[in-house]
């Protein structure tokens, strides 16, 4: 049954209850006596507004809300997909009451149907290729994609566990094809004297830029400014953390708020392993990259709040949560997050030897260095 189906369902159902002879579609400024229901439906999404006795109430019922495994099927796409474009920021979710898995509206449902290209454009935004695959898709050889991912030039977006356990990277067909357009040098011919140095190095990017797009997503879903302590918290390890952050207090609140992925958290103990392990910087100026973002964002959390002392009552203030995808064809929504692929690009490539964009106004004084207390620590973590 399709969301407009749901919504006229609904409709009759509540105008048979109250005695009425039909419902009233899409009229502006009608008033029931007797618990009338007026549906209106937009080019942005569906609504309905129930209205009681004695005309209309005060605010709006709350709007519908399916689970994930109903709006896969709604929109045509897999749950893997459908879990992929949420992480990805193309699907918008909310919250369910009292907790539990998120929902999703039935209005962001509509919303998608209607885009142009539904289903097949939703379903191939997320579509996601292996290493033999992207090969094939830029026409290239298996062990050139490989060294081009190594490399930095392309990104994963996410991995599974193959019968070895062994970290399999998977990367998106669109940015693949989109790289394939902006950088058709590296394609043929020899590879870059930079690139081949680098590479013979041992040098390997693809779980440094998953991690830093998985962390620059969950930023994307949250102001509050300890949330987004904790996502930066999250790429060090206890020693490293300790050593930026010397309350435990801080540390503890930190665990609490942190903010994790909406669906897809993996499900077998090798996995989660492997997710531990992935999640981690590895490289000496990684760590030190991190550490620095840590300790600005640390340093705002602490300006608009404290974090929670034994004892306290718990009534500690958060700023709102963005909701996380919340599609630019929806409109500018309070509280709603600008999805990665309508409001910013896919990340650039990120060129051999970089080690991501410099901070703005970073104090690179002895105090941040002091704060920093950096040893060098944390040699080559993470999957290749």
């Amino acid at each position: 049954m399709t969301v407009k189906e749901v919504l006229r369902a609904h409709a009759r159902h509540q105008a048979g209850h109250a005695g009425t002879q039909g419902v009233r579609a899409g009229t502006r400024g009608a008033r029931a006596e007797c618990g009338n229901v007026r549906a209106d439906t937009r080019a942005g999404g569906a609504r309905t507004r129930v209205e009681g006795e004695g005309g209309p109430t005060s605010s709006a019922a709350p709007a519908a809300t399916v689970a994930a495994g109903r709006a896969a099927q709604e929109l045509g796409i897999r749950r893997a997909e459908f879990e992929l474009a949420v992480h990805l920021g193309l699907i918008a979710v909310v919250g369910a009451p009292g907790g539990g898995r998120p929902r999703v509206h039935e209005e962001e449902i509509a919303r998608l149907r209607e885009q142009p290209g539904f289903p097949d454009g939703l379903a191939e935004r997320v579509r996601t290729v292996g290493t033999a695959e992207g090969a094939a898709l830029l026409d290239i050889a298996p062990a050139r994609f490989t060294r081009l991912a190594r490399a930095g030039c392309v990104s994963p977006v996410t991995f599974y566990l193959n019968r070895y356990r062994a970290v399999v990277w998977l990367y998106l067909a669109d940015e693949l094809a989109a790289f394939a357009s902006r950088e058709p040098e590296l394609l043929a011919g020899r590879t870059p004297l930079g690139m081949r140095t680098m590479l013979e190095s041992g040098a390997d990017w693809r779980s440094r830029n998953w991690r830093s797009q998985r962390i620059d997503r969950l930023l994307n879903r949250t102001r509050d400014p300890w949330a987004r302590t904790a996502v930066q918290a999250s790429a060090l390890d206890p020693v490293q953390l300790a050593e930026v952050v010397d309350d435990p207090y801080e540390r503890a609140y930190l665990v609490r708020v942190r903010p994790e992925p909406v669906f897809g958290r993996p499900g077998s103990m090798a996995a989660r392993d492997a997710m531990g392990e992935l999640m981690l910087a590895g490289d000496p100026d990684e760590i030190l990259w991190r550490r620095v973002n840590l300790i600005l964002e640390l340093d705002g959390a602490r300006e608009d709040r404290p974090a929670p002392r034994p004892g306290d009552d718990g009534g500690v203030r958060t700023a709102p949560t963005v909701r996380a995808g919340a599609g630019a064809g929806a409109g500018a929504r309070t509280g709603t997050a600008i999805p990665a692929s309508a409001a910013e690009p896919a990340p650039p490539s990120v060129r051999p030897g970089a080690s991501g964009p410099p901070a703005a106004d970073v104090p690179m004084g002895k105090g941040l260095l002091a704060r920093l207390g950096w040893r060098g620590r944390g040699q080559g973590r993470g999957a290749g």
